[in-house]
């Protein structure tokens, strides 16, 4: 079965805390002061204490079109990228010994949040000296889903070449999407939520050479995915002149538990799991609603979720890369041998995204 060996993970450079965002925010939207004054609860409900961000908050005052946006995210997601792969290819907790880039055979590259051709990934290859020979699947267009989806790719195409390795790896730069012209309430819950980010999980086979340099390896038992039919407006963005502007819908809880729950239910029987069974769970923290929805509707004690809470309450919500911020911190703690877990995203379409974890 294909194995978790190691992440890494990079924060946005410009940290704030999420007062200093929320008085931004009410002084840039457009408004009327009645009308923000409604809203502004959202920042102080949403359980989020630190963001970090791309760009100084300056950078927000100011409208910006598509290209100026994408020349920032293409700048930006190249370098936090590249910063991701050496943390976790050269962590010293989860590797016994550094991990090569010439000994990846394959790099499923996760972004939403800009648009490149030839695809991020290309530069990562070129800049960090990858072999000529590495393969690669871009993936676009997941959002927050992303993290796990990526996951349950490389889980699926290690399980057909079980000598191999694969580096999983998701940028976002959320924040560069805030459009300050945009009336929507949409616009202001991403406000309240969105920061930036970057991660890189190393996956690899059983027969894979790498395994003996693991410190704690995580076995995959199975990957599933559901999506929800005829629910294309509940999450992602819709392209304007001046880039993307966030799609949000206040359906969202009520999927988690109408849709969601069905879907773990299904994949705890499938690997022949319990609730029970399971230590925590390495959930994307989209906000503070959907981990309450997550805990109220398998009767879960708050330990369970005390990572997603922590990953959301000092850097929000990510997208993409959030659910492995979520793992590496669970990684970092070094769960025993035998602690079962299951990392879990929602995202656009709308979609549930799941698989399983053994600490071995």
């Amino acid at each position: 079965m294909p194995y978790i060996l190691s992440s890494g993970v990079k924060e946005a450079e410009y940290s704030f805390a999420q007062s200093t965002v929320q008085q931004l925010v009410y002084n840039l939207f457009p408004m009327k002061d009645h009308e923000k004054k409604r809203l502004l609860p959202i920042f102080e409900n949403a359980q989020i204490e630190n963001r970090q961000f791309a760009q100084q908050l300056e950078w927000f005052e100011r409208p910006h079109g598509l290209a100026e946006r994408n020349q920032i995210y293409m700048e930006k997601a190249i370098h936090y990228a590249k910063a991701a792969i050496e943390s976790c290819l050269h962590h010293e907790v989860f590797l016994q010994n550094p991990v090569s880039t010439k000994e990846i055979d394959h790099i499923i590259f996760v972004s939403s949040t800009g648009i490149a051709t030839p695809t991020v990934d290309t530069y990562v290859i070129n800049e960090l000296e990858f072999k000529d020979s590495v393969k690669r699947s871009p993936l676009f267009g997941l959002g927050c889903a992303g993290g796990t989806s990526g996951v349950g790719r490389a889980y699926e195409w290690l399980k057909g070449h079980p000598d191999k390795n694969v580096l999983v790896v998701c940028v976002e730069l959320c924040s560069l999407t805030f459009q300050v012209e945009d009336r929507r309430v949409s616009n202001f819950v991403g406000t309240a939520l969105f920061g930036d980010g970057a991660s890189a999980v190393l996956m690899a086979g059983d027969e894979s050479e790498l395994m003996h340099q693991a410190s704690s390896p995580i076995r995959l038992g199975e990957t599933s995915s559901r999506i929800q039919r005829n629910s294309m407006d509940v999450m992602g963005w819709r392209v304007v002149d001046t880039g993307f502007e966030v799609i949000f819908n206040k359906s969202i809880p009520r999927l988690v538990k109408d849709f969601w729950s069905v879907h773990m239910k299904d994949a705890l029987h499938d690997q022949e799991w319990t609730k029970g069974d399971l230590a925590f769970i390495v959930a994307h923290p989209g906000g503070r609603k959907v981990l309450e929805a997550y805990r109220d509707l398998f009767d879960l004690p708050d330990e369970a979720l005390r990572h997603s809470r922590s990953v959301l309450e000092r850097h929000g919500n990510m997208s993409s890369p959030t659910v492995h911020f979520v793992l590496h911190d669970a990684m970092s703690e070094r769960p025993e041998k035998g602690t079962r877990s299951m990392m879990t995203s929602l995202g656009p379409g709308f979609s549930s995204e799941i698989v399983s974890l053994e600490w071995v």
